[in-house]
């Protein structure tokens, strides 16, 4: 396969990461829509993905490599789909069952270990089962979902493109 051919495959998913980032700053800093501590990771999630098809797009890897290259994708986006059922689980919990809300990330990453913040953050809080947005009946985290599936497919199929 020529190497156009193979910085478009590249070029695909890299773009639709930054559209996906994009519309999350949008909804946070032109519609106010602060994002929960789940949502911060899918972010920073999405922007990893993002970051290694940028690599892959600056210079295309030879069959092995695209294949090494995409089981570290593969691993990031289920990764991201765990962060979004957690999320996804969290809110749909009944209400007397939602953890408290806890303190915000950046205070988290001031005061406290890595690990520790590591595990609020997956533990989930208060903020993190309120539902506050929706497209076609389905939350955020559900679409974040969708997507991590979709780069996990993608990925794939990616990375059998050419044989040497």
């Amino acid at each position: 396969m020529k190497v156009k051919s193979l910085r478009l495959y590249s070029f695909i998913p890299f773009i639709t990461t930054v559209l996906l980032l994009a519309y999350a700053y949008y909804e946070e800093y032109v519609e106010y829509l602060d994002p929960c501590p789940l949502c911060m990771v899918q972010r920073l999630i999405f922007l990893i993905i993002g970051v290694l098809f940028l690599l892959t797009l600056v210079k295309p890897p030879q069959f092995v490599f695209r294949k090494i290259v995409a089981v570290i994708i593969s691993l990031v986006s289920i990764a991201g789909i765990a962060v979004s059922a957690r999320h996804i689980w969290i809110q749909n919990l009944p209400p007397d069952e939602v953890p408290a809300c806890g303190p915000g990330l950046f205070y988290m990453l001031d005061t406290l270990p890595f690990g520790s913040v590591l595990q609020e953050i997956l533990h989930g809080s208060g903020e993190c089962a309120e539902v506050s947005w929706r497209f076609l009946g389905l939350t955020m985290p559900m679409w974040t979902l969708v997507c991590f599936v979709g780069f996990v497919v993608y990925t794939i199929i990616w990375s059998t493109l050419q044989k040497k």
